[in-house]
């Protein structure tokens, strides 16, 4: 059941590139909504506006934000776009994108003539809050490397909603955003994950490309409820294309819940139930001096789950050790706010340093300079 409300645009709040944060009154009571330009256009002050306040009214995991339907005393023109490829299909909001598979695209032949991704390391995650982390650990290994980031349709179907991609962008860490899937607002879009790897490494040129789901990962405490689970899909995509696909494990040593303490349910669920191809799995190197019966608790916990579940399907998966040498201070450095289900850095550092030990372990199979 939808819940429309009607407001007026009182001001402006902090906004980054394809988001309008803006300040709306219902009623006496004054709202934080998100505008989408590509969708909507920027409403200005005084304009009245079309809610949806579905997740804000029941307390859910938005940022605190409505969301602008319409503006309902403007008509935005049509986007300036040539692309026949359509997303968020048969909703209310579907836009119109220039995909890199699109015929009429510039890109068109290149995506159609790629056959593989040469071999590309393709690190995937299920959690968006991994992504700066994993980009810290592709850096502290190799700083120069060249990164895309594949935004998926698990989450957050709005490219442009995840601040902290816009800000690693900003920044220069990662040299592209692809959307894809029904995800859009991307620097690039995409009809599929397999295209948008393809575009990561034919049309980015990346060294390396980080597969996640976008803000808003919905769970739901059963074991295959949750939307991370289309992580096991993207590292079959990266196999299929001759990647090296990497899997971050979600680990944490302070998450209340007992199904995501050491490692997470959702890893040894969507890693070992449902991956049907080898992949690296890193987990931090015994020989570290950070290494203690947490971290061996979490590597027993991959072996008995994660490697005998594949080992049952035939499938031999590699625990790979990885030292975090340097990792903290490579966090700590990243320009973007860390918080992982409400938890900072210094709150769970376990969370983001396994994020970014995967980063090392795909950056390290890179051809040396």
């Amino acid at each position: 059941m939808l819940h429309w409300e009607r407001g007026t645009v009182t001001g402006t709040r902090s906004s980054w590139r394809g988001v309008d944060r803006l300040l709306v009154e219902i009623e006496g009571e004054t709202l934080s909504a998100i505008a989408y330009p590509e969708l909507t256009g920027t409403p200005a002050a005084g304009e009245q506006v079309l809610l949806n306040t579905n997740a804000l009214r029941r307390d859910l995991g938005t940022g605190g934000d409505a969301l602008v339907v319409a503006r309902l005393d403007v008509t935005p023109p049509p986007e300036a776009t040539t692309g026949h490829m359509v997303k968020a299909r048969y909703t209310p909001m579907q836009t119109m994108v220039d995909a890199i598979d699109d015929p009429e695209g510039e890109h068109y032949e290149t995506i159609r003539d790629a056959r593989d991704v040469n071999g590309m390391p393709v690190v995937v995650a299920d959690l968006h809050s991994s992504l700066p982390a994993i980009v810290a650990g592709i850096r502290a290994e190799r700083h120069s490397a060249r990164i895309a980031y594949v935004h998926t349709d698990g989450a957050a179907l709005p490219a442009a909603y995840s601040r902290t991609a816009a800000r690693l962008r900003e920044a220069g860490l990662i040299a592209s955003v692809i959307s894809a899937g029904q995800s859009f607002g991307g620097d690039l879009e995409a009809v599929t994950v397999h295209s948008a790897l393809l575009g990561a490494k034919h049309v980015v040129e990346a060294d390396i490309a980080i597969v996640i789901q976008g803000p808003g990962n919905l769970g739901t405490g059963t074991g295959w409820g949750f939307s991370g689970m289309q992580a096991a899909e993207c590292l079959h995509a990266a196999a299929a294309l001759g990647g090296a696909p990497i899997a971050a494990l979600r680990v944490s040593g302070a998450d209340r819940r007992e199904r995501h303490r050491g490692l997470s349910h959702h890893s040894s669920t969507a890693y070992g139930r449902a991956t049907l191809t080898a992949v690296r799995l890193p987990v931090l190197d015994y020989t570290d001096p950070r290494y203690n019966a947490f971290h061996a608790s979490v590597r027993e916990q991959v072996e008995s789950t994660i490697v005998e579940e594949g080992r049952a399907r035939g499938i031999e998966h590699e625990v790979c050790g990885v030292d975090a040498k340097g990792l903290r201070d490579a966090l700590e450095d990243v320009p973007v706010r860390l918080s992982t289900m409400g938890r900072t850095l210094a709150e769970d550092p376990e969370a983001f340093r396994y994020a970014a030990l995967a980063g090392r372990c795909g950056a390290s199979l890179l051809p040396a300079l």
